[in-house]
C-alpha cells in the first residue's frame, strides 16, 4: 500500500509542472495589455506602467515569468495581486466557499443518485424507473443558470423556503440552495449510471447464486448488487469532485457566492497570471487527489483488487 501511494505521489510532479506550464502559457498568450486598463479611460503614466510591469516581471519572456511563479510556489510566496493583496490570501479566502459548496453538491448528488437510480434499477420497467430516467434527462438538458434562475424564482421568492443569493457571509442555509442548483446534472448522472449498473447486476450469476443460497433480499442487494454497482459511480463521483469546482463559476455568479468562481473570473478580466494559474492548479490537484481516492476506494468495493 505504502508503495502505491508513493508511485502515485510521484506522479503528482510531473502532472503538477506540466499542468502550471501549459496554464501559464495560455494566461501569457492572452491577447491585451492587463497593466494598460488598470486605469480606466484616462490610463495609467507610462512611468508607473513600467514599473507595474517590473513589479510582476511583465516585462521578462515566458519562461522567466513562469521560473518566478514556481520560485514563489516552493518559497510560499505567490505574491500580490494588481490591487496589491496577497495571492495567498485571496486564495485562501476563496477556496473554502467554494468547496463547502462542491461538498454540500457532491453529497446531495451522491446520496439521491444512488439511491434513486438503485429503487429505478430494481422496478425496471416499471412507472418508478421511467419517471426517474425522464426527470434525469430533464435535468442533464436544462443549463445550469436555467435551474438556478428557476429554483431562485420558485424556491427563494415565491415560497421563502430558501435565502436567494448568499452574500458575503455563507452559511449552511444560505448554500443550500446552489448547492442543489450545482448538483443536479451530476445527480442525473449517478442516477443514470447507476440504474443501469443495477440491472446488468441484478441479471448477474453471483446474484442468482446468492439468492439460491437464500440470502436475504437487503443482503443480495446490498452486499451483491450495490456494492458491485458502485465501482463506476465512484470513479465518475471521484472526477465530479474537480467539475463541481470548476463547475461552481456560474453557480457563484447567479447566487453572488464570493468563491473561487468570482476570483477566477475577475482575475482573468484583469489578466492576473499568478492568481488564475494558483486556483487552477488548486484545482488540478483536487482532480489528482480525487482519483487517488477512487482508486483505493476500488480495493473496497471490489475485492478482486488488493494493493500489496
Amino acid at each position: 500500500m505504502l508503495w502505491y501511494l508513493g508511485r502515485r505521489l510521484l506522479q503528482v510532479i510531473p502532472v503538477f509542472l506540466g499542468a502550471t506550464l501549459l496554464l501559464y502559457a495560455l494566461v501569457f498568450l492572452r491577447p491585451g495589455d492587463p497593466v494598460a486598463g488598470l486605469g480606466g479611460e484616462r490610463g495609467l503614466p507610462e512611468a508607473v506602467q513600467e514599473q507595474i510591469r517590473a513589479q510582476f516581471h511583465l516585462d521578462q519572456p515566458f519562461i522567466v515569468q513562469y521560473l518566478y511563479y514556481l520560485k514563489g510556489i516552493f518559497t510560499f510566496d505567490l505574491g500580490d495581486t494588481f490591487t496589491g493583496r496577497p495571492v495567498a490570501e485571496v486564495v485562501a479566502e476563496a477556496l473554502p466557499i467554494t468547496f463547502q459548496l462542491a461538498i454540500m453538491a457532491l453529497v446531495i448528488e451522491t446520496i439521491f443518485g444512488i439511491g434513486f437510480g438503485l429503487f429505478a434499477g430494481l422496478r425496471k420497467g416499471k412507472l418508478f424507473d421511467s419517471s426517474v430516467l425522464v426527470l434525469s434527462l430533464l435535468l442533464i438538458a436544462l443549463p445550469t443558470f436555467v435551474t438556478g434562475l428557476v429554483l431562485q424564482i420558485v424556491v427563494g421568492v415565491n415560497l421563502g423556503w430558501l435565502p436567494v443569493t448568499v452574500g458575503r457571509d455563507p452559511d449552511f442555509i444560505s448554500m443550500l440552495m446552489p448547492a442543489i442548483v450545482l448538483a443536479t446534472a451530476s445527480f442525473a448522472q449517478i442516477l443514470r449510471l447507476t440504474r443501469t449498473s443495477v440491472v446488468e447486476n441484478v441479471s448477474a450469476d453471483f446474484v442468482r447464486t446468492a439468492s439460491a443460497k437464500g440470502l436475504p433480499r437487503d443482503k443480495v442487494v446490498g452486499r451483491h448488487v450495490l456494492r458491485n454497482s458502485l465501482i463506476p459511480v465512484v470513479t465518475f463521483i471521484g472526477v465530479d469532485l474537480g467539475n463541481l469546482m470548476t463547475g461552481s463559476i456560474v453557480t457563484e455568479g447567479i447566487f453572488n457566492i464570493n468563491g473561487v468562481g468570482g476570483t477566477l473570473y475577475k482575475a482573468i478580466g484583469s489578466g492576473e497570471s499568478v492568481t488564475i494559474v494558483t486556483l487552477s492548479t488548486v484545482i488540478v490537484l483536487i482532480y489528482i487527489v480525487a482519483n487517488l481516492l477512487v482508486d483505493l476506494l476500488y480495493a473496497v468495493l471490489d475485492p478482486r483488487i488488493r494493493y500489496a
